[in-house]
């Protein structure tokens, strides 16, 4: 299973869930402390700020570190859960997951995958950016960023829920 979380409740999910994977998708300057479970070669930092377009003074995130994420979910055995998250978890981590349903299941639609993110997730509202650059590696044509488009900004919060990425087991 691959779930998603903030910050906040990282070392909770990770211990919870028994997770041997992490991808931490935050802002370039932030320190995460690794969970003890996770060793260093299974966590992925990945530093870009949650924008969808070039503002001065911000990391906006690279074709690059979408491929490494991409690479890093498929390198992923899924013998144990992965874990995700982001500052809130509503928005990098959330289309990060969606990245990884779209990357490991590509017999999927990308239509039911954003639907079902949607159902897992009232709050999720994938950042744009990310699932932009993840449609053009996984030669999806526009779909995922379509599929996206269609579930809408999610319901405000201040902190997603913590949940399971359906069809990633």
């Amino acid at each position: 299973m691959l779930y998603v979380c903030s910050l906040s409740k990282l070392e909770k999910v990770v211990d919870d869930v028994k997770a041997s994977h992490l991808v931490s998708v935050v802002n370039p300057e932030m320190e995460v402390e690794r969970p003890r479970r996770i060793a260093k070669e299974n966590h992925l930092f990945l530093g870009m700020n949650d924008i969808a377009a070039t503002i001065p003074g911000f990391t906006l995130s690279s074709e690059q570190q979408v491929q490494q994420m991409i690479d890093f979910f498929r390198h992923w055995d899924r013998s144990a859960p992965m874990v995700v998250h982001c500052w809130a978890g509503v928005s990098r981590s959330t289309a990060s997951a969606y990245i990884a349903a779209c990357a490991l299941r590509p017999e999927l639609d990308e239509m039911l995958l954003a639907q079902d993110l949607r159902k897992a997730s009232p709050p999720a509202t994938p950042n744009r950016r990310l699932v932009e650059l993840a449609d053009h590696l996984l030669r999806r044509d526009g779909r995922m960023s379509e599929a996206i488009k269609s579930i809408g900004r999610g319901a405000d919060c201040y902190e997603g829920n913590v949940f399971a990425m359906p069809h990633i087991l």
